[in-house]
């Protein structure tokens, strides 16, 4: 049974940092891209960034560019999302995905519960 579990959400101040983890089990995780998406109260689910986990490419949204820094460690199934000068628009709920075929422009069929990242200003 494929899971995703995320974890290391929690109350930040504004310019704070926090380092959300997503650990997979289930899968062949080598041959999987994992993406992190976040969704707002009101607002559209949108991607944050990913990594192919066969090459470790990534990519990340403009408006986290230069902030977050996505990694994976293959040994141990896990994807990280360290998010650096955080910002009160950072706030959402984030969840992180499994696409097939490594590529993040791929489908992501499984997904993560989500976990709640909230920051005060």
């Amino acid at each position: 049974e494929v899971h995703l579990v995320e974890s290391g959400g929690g109350l930040v101040q504004a310019g704070g940092s926090l380092r959300l983890s997503c650990a997979a089990s289930g899968f062949t995780f080598d041959d999987y891209a994992i993406g992190w998406f976040r969704q707002a109260p009101g607002k559209e689910r949108e991607g944050v960034s990913c990594i192919s986990s066969s090459d470790g490419s990534t990519n990340y949204a403009d408006s986290v560019k230069g902030r977050f820094t996505i990694s994976s460690d293959n040994a141990k199934n896990t994807v990280y999302l360290q998010m650096n000068s955080l910002k009160p628009e950072d706030t959402a709920v984030y969840y992180c995905a499994a696409a097939y075929g490594s590529s993040c422009g791929n489908f992501f069929e499984y997904w993560g519960q989500g976990t709640q990242v909230t920051v005060s200003s």
